[in-house]
């Protein structure tokens, strides 16, 4: 200090101000820690014991429900933290805290939806004690991971989390599976992107619609034990889903002793079996398409811009500010503050093309993780289906089976009784009450097919109305057109009722070899690509010519070793991208191309090929390939095949897997009720680590198309255990 005074006053000066710029550099730039104080003992109040198999998969035992749910976030967060806490950041409207402001769009769609006014209204009232006591076990889970590893947290303020910022994934994830962010993005284009509808939609032809977050795919079947050999009831659990994000599936078993039992797949930050079996009953999901948001273009009154115009009369808007907190750098943020709208249809966006409104059919329910919640407890169909019947999930088609030998298949969705006076796939004049759908479809009246004849139902994002065979499935002549129902088939479903209807006493192999089926149906879009290649003009490029030849010994069969599966879809995935072209990858049947659009594919296929391999005699798995981490595999497999693959292209040329075929189950009931389950994960259980044997210790199963056994009982768990711990320990 004595050395500080005696130096000259200038000097002294510059001394202080360079302190004060690196004490604020080292502020601005010094990791910002959350406050997790008092979190370490948040599993205090629960008991669980993790006990993971030899694949690294969780079984989760606990006295309570909300222990087995505490035991089930523990478990998953080892696993895959980041992913769920993004997950619970989008439904909080967090995201752009911590990645800044490319994630604010996400930050505005969840305050736009009013996720957290909602559950402050209904989270209480909507959800039963058993289901919030449930809910606040998961949530203690996570910040009891969070506790112990403050180095994996993301931001600052997203722990603690609670029970119903667990729930409000649920409510912000489920519209996303019918569009509801593609049709909200599709306002804040440059210009108004379709007409406003003033006369009847006109029967016909389904028009393609915005594909939803999962645009890849799913297939669901079911077998009675009448068409199996040995009387055995099957379900398939066959969702597509990306391999990695908030929506990749992790597989699990909890077992509670209040009577959860269930195993299956997950998301991140969903504390149930989405999809999977308890001892009992079994259930799986396809995405359908339904027609379930509608835009509504309102009047605005141009004395006051708060008011829009409603039979006659202006009516004012719901104003509020939302702030949303942008991550600039370090410890910097930016808080925004934007303007959110709420009229009598529902959220509404003001545009320079002008001022919308948006509904969507389960709009405001807080009750879908209860719905899952009753659906992984239901002991028998009845309970099952009341649980279908009474909950608020506005979409998807479900399949099911149980150790009873019940099948069935449901068009699940929240169908909006509409005015048959204008054209729902339009925009819709938003000043009339004809207009505001208030009551959908009675759940007893949706498509849906219980134990037909048949012995088979199946859905692969299919029509509801090909469900099984003959004059069994549903009349599309009862549904009008302002549901919009799909009438279309996939390549999938097209393969499925071959398959099953061509063999009336199936075994458990030939359920197998049905899901990991790898061929295209003739009237298929890639059966007509070929077609057309194979009886148009002969191309006079020599490479072509020879590609041209291959494709004429195709058997339409995607396996790793076939040269012509190459040709025909790397034609496929240039064709999928060229402009004009209407074609949807998990949907090929019906797309709209040319003969002259084919054959460009083609050229362009040809040169990636040749480009990149040096010739056109290449085998489809060493385009196609599994990569992770160190691991590198072929892969058979395609877009809209029963073995469902799609990829993306790498630097060096070749395909890298990015979604279809995920986690796979295959459930089957003996003929006397026993339950007994296989399956296979794409990677493995250790999502995110890397270090981990689980990491991709699935991966060649996988690729060989092969399952493993899941064990339920104690004893086979025991059996096949590399480690039994608690929380913590």
């Amino acid at each position: 200090m004595s050395w500080f005074l005696k130096q000259p006053r200038w000097l002294q000066i510059v001394i202080i101000n360079l302190i004060i710029i690196l004490l604020l550099v080292g502020y601005v730039f010094w990791p910002e820690s959350p406050d997790l104080r008092g979190l370490e003992n948040a599993g205090d109040p629960y008991d669980a014991l993790i006990r993971r198999d030899t694949w690294g998969v969780p079984h989760i035992f606990g006295q309570t429900d909300a222990d087995a749910a505490y035991g089930l976030a523990f478990a998953h967060a080892e696993d895959d933290f980041m992913t769920i806490q993004q997950s619970l950041a989008a439904s909080r409207g967090q995201l752009a805290e911590i990645y800044g402001q490319s994630a604010a769009p996400a930050d505005y769609f969840a305050k736009l939806l009013r996720i957290q006014e909602l559950l402050d209204e209904k989270y209480e009232s909507d959800l039963t004690p058993e289901t919030r006591a449930m809910l606040d076990g998961y949530a203690a889970g996570l910040n009891h991971y969070a506790a112990l590893h403050p180095d994996e947290v993301l931001g600052v303020t997203l722990f603690p989390v609670a029970g119903r910022d667990v729930a409000a994934g649920f409510v912000h994830k489920t519209p996303l599976f019918f569009g509801l962010d593609n049709v909200l993005g599709e306002l804040f284009a440059e210009e108004r992107q379709r007409p406003v509808s003033t006369e009847p939609i006109t029967a016909g032809p389904p028009r393609l619609r915005l594909p939803a977050i999962t645009y890849f795919g799913s297939n669901t079947f079911s077998i009675a034990p009448d068409r199996s050999e040995n009387g055995e009831t099957f379900l398939a659990v066959n969702s597509h889903q990306p391999w990695t994000g908030a929506v990749a599936w992790y597989e699990a078993h909890v077992h509670s002793e209040e009577g959860w039992d269930a195993a299956g797949g997950l998301f991140p930050g969903t504390p149930i079996i989405l999809m999977g079996h308890n001892r009992d009953l079994g259930w799986s999901m396809t995405v359908n398409k339904p027609d379930l948001v509608d835009v509504f273009v309102l009047e605005v009154n141009p004395d006051n811009p708060n008011q829009y115009l409603f039979d006659g009369e202006w009516r004012d808007f719901e104003v509020r500010e939302e702030e949303i907190r942008v991550k600039v750098i370090g410890r910097f943020y930016w808080t925004v503050r934007q303007e959110m709208l709420w009229s009598v249809y529902g959220p509404a966006v003001r545009q320079p093309h002008g001022t919308y409104a948006i509904r969507y059919a389960g709009m405001e329910e807080v009750g879908l993780v209860e719905q899952w919640y009753q659906l992984n407890k239901a002991a028998n169909f009845d309970e099952w289906q009341n649980a279908m019947r009474e909950g608020p999930l506005p979409s998807f088609n479900v399949g099911y089976a149980d150790k009873e030998g019940n099948i069935y298949y449901l068009y699940n969705a929240k169908l909006p009784l509409r005015s048959p006076n204008y054209d729902w796939e339009q925009y819709l004049p938003g000043t009339t009450s004809e207009t505001l759908w208030t009551e959908y479809l009675p759940f007893d009246e949706l498509p849906q097919v219980l134990n037909p004849s048949t012995g088979f139902v199946q859905n692969a994002n299919s029509t509801p109305f090909e469900t099984t065979a003959g004059d069994l499935n549903p009349d599309p002549a009862q549904y009008p057109v302002t549901f919009g129902i799909e009438e279309f088939m996939t390549n999938r479903a097209l393969r499925m009722r071959t398959l099953i209807e061509a063999d009336e006493s199936l075994t458990a192999e030939e359920i197998a070899v049905i899901k990991f089926d790898l061929a295209y149906d003739p009237a298929s879009d890639v059966g007509r690509i070929v077609e057309m290649l194979l009886s148009g003009p002969r191309p006079t490029e020599p490479l072509q010519e020879e590609a041209i030849d291959f494709l004429a010994e195709w058997d339409l069969v995607a396996s790793e070793e076939s040269i012509p599966a190459t040709i025909g879809l790397l034609t496929l995935y240039y064709l999928v991208e060229q402009e004009g072209v209407e074609i949807e990858p998990s949907e090929l049947v019906d797309g709209l191309f040319t003969e002259e659009q084919v054959f460009a594919s083609l050229e362009l296929a040809v040169e990636h090929m040749y480009a990149n391999f040096g010739r056109v005699d290449i085998p489809w798995g060493r385009v196609n390939r599994l990569l992770r981490g160190e691991t590198d595999l072929p892969l058979g497999g395609g877009p809209d095949l029963l073995h469902a693959i799609y990829g993306e292209f790498a630097e060096d040329g070749r395909l890298s897997g990015i979604a279809g075929d995920t986690y796979i189950m295959l459930v089957t009931w003996d003929a006397d009720g026993n339950v007994s389950s296989q399956s296979v994960h794409q990677f493995g259980s250790a999502t995110l680590d890397e270090g981990s044997p689980h990491f991709d210790d699935q991966a060649p199963l996988f690729a060989a198309r092969q399952l493993r056994p899941v064990w339920l009982d104690e004893a086979d768990i025991r059996a096949n255990l590399s480690r039994a711990y608690r929380p913590g320990e």
